[in-house]
């Protein structure tokens, strides 16, 4: 059983030992932490956090236990009760709040979930941000509200289908013309939120769909990454209901994972890779920003309209990070996240579902010729146990010198360029590992070079 605590928020499996997994008096720490920051920041109105939950088994109690902590810290609670992670970040927007906490694990398994921490914008907490809640946690000195100044809390039911008429409103969706190409679609909602944020986006948008795993809440249909592996009901569906486009969403519904009509994978790197061109191609030019770990096809569509390409460290909070700084037209991570500045700065499902069915209904093609006209990439994830995370840097400097006649990048672990193909070694940040992603123009060259990188990781630490 686990508790992990980092700069990107508070999770751990349920139950056990406080300390060791995530457990109610480690969500009271956490979330009183959090409190004390906001306020900190002195203001005539109390503080108001908005909060929302995936829907994991754990989820209602933990959202209960998470209202409470914050009503007795002072602060008021707005909760939006089953939602997704984009939905509660633009209910922070929308209500003018604070900051938010999302309950969820994202991709983790049912037995897990966790505190995601949003600032005033509506975007993960920075950094510095997130070591300040850990660092308060710890120390645990905390001082709670007198009973005229508790928080109220109201609930706010309404953030999933607020968030898709503002997905509808966004200038690159027509609704209209998606309506009139009569599409057919199949969905993975994985018994999450994913089945009343999806289908009710279709409904708006007059496309027919089935829905797989949409009942049950919380006991994930199959493992909840949206992997291919994993998706093998899915294809299935797609070809059995004679569909044009299969749809899989993480449990809250913040990566998204595309299938070809034939039942194919359109490849979770290229969620991103389709919808940059669609905005490129109507913009013309722009930049667009992905982090290391993300395929060189984002970098050949960015190029070919004239824009160039920016990579950021592996997380969320770096690509929103680097965008700003660059005012990318569009970005996003390789694993299905797209984030479009239009609407907020947050990976976004839905909207990436909505892009992507206006960008296929332009385009006049089906879902495989559209795949079929991005450059082709292939990508290998490995990994390789090391004996402590105090080698990390040490076994990253010796690879970076054994390959120092090719361009490298350490803004995140070591990134190298090869003629054609790359790889990334980048530590864990919560176990003793380094992860390993290579990229070539075929799946035999990409896992060439990891299992290269992997067999020099294990004589670096022999010696």
């Amino acid at each position: 059983m686990t508790l992990i605590t980092s700069v990107s928020g508070i999770r751990g499996t349920i139950g056990g030992a406080q300390g060791h997994n995530l457990t109610p008096p480690d969500v009271v720490k956490f979330i009183s932490a959090y409190s004390k920051i906001l306020l900190e920041k002195k203001s005539n109105h109390r503080p108001v956090v908005v909060i929302g939950r995936d829907g994991r088994i754990s989820g209602a109690a933990l959202s209960h236990l998470v209202s409470s902590t914050l009503s007795f810290c002072g602060i008021d609670v707005i909760n939006c009760g089953l939602s997704t992670t984009p939905s509660v970040e633009m209910a922070v927007i929308r209500k003018k709040a604070n900051g938010g906490i999302i309950c969820t694990a994202s991709h983790n398994p049912k037995h897990w979930n966790a505190l995601k921490f949003l600032d005033n914008k509506g975007e993960f907490i920075s950094a510095e941000m997130g070591r300040r809640i850990v660092e308060i946690a710890e120390k645990g000195v905390f001082s709670y509200a007198h009973i005229e100044n508790l928080g109220s809390m109201q609930e706010y039911t309404s953030s999933i289908e607020d968030h898709i008429e503002d997905v509808l409103s966004m200038k690159m969706v027509s609704k209209e013309l998606v309506a009139s190409r009569k599409f057919k679609l199949c969905i993975d909602a994985i018994n999450s939120t994913g089945a009343i944020a999806v289908p009710m986006l279709l409904d708006k948008m007059g496309v027919e769909y089935h829905l797989l795993f949409g009942d049950n809440f919380g006991n994930f249909a199959h493992e909840a990454e949206p992997l291919p592996k994993n998706l093998s009901a899915l294809s299935r569906s797609v070809v059995e209901h004679s569909a044009d486009l299969g749809v899989a969403v993480d449990p809250d519904v913040d990566r998204l994972v595309l299938l070809a009509e034939d039942g194919s994978h359109f490849g979770e790197e290229y969620t991103l890779v389709a919808i940059a061109d669609y905005y490129l191609s109507h913009f013309g030019t722009g930049d667009t920003v992905s982090n290391l770990s993300s395929s060189a096809a984002l970098t050949e569509v960015t190029n070919k309209y004239g824009g160039e390409h920016f990579q950021s460290a592996v997380g969320e909070r770096h690509v929103v990070d680097l965008m700003k700084k660059k005012n990318a037209l569009i970005g996003g991570e390789g694993n299905g996240g797209i984030i479009c500045p239009e609407l907020h700065y947050g990976r976004d499902a839905i909207a990436g579902i909505a892009l992507f069915l206006t960008h296929l209904a332009k385009s006049g093609k089906k879902v495989s010729e559209l795949r079929a006209s991005y450059p082709n990439y292939f990508m290998s994830k490995e990994k390789v146990d090391i004996k402590s995370n105090d080698m990390a840097n040490t076994l990253l400097d010796e690879l970076k010198n054994h390959f120092s006649e090719h361009q490298s990048d350490q803004t995140d672990g070591l990134k190298v360029y090869f003629e054609n193909s790359w790889a990334h070694i980048r530590p864990s940040n919560t176990e003793p590992i380094l992860r390993i992603y290579t990229e070539a123009k075929n799946f035999e060259s990409a896992q060439v070079l990891a299992d290269l990188i992997k067999n020099l990781i294990l004589q670096l630490q022999s010696k």
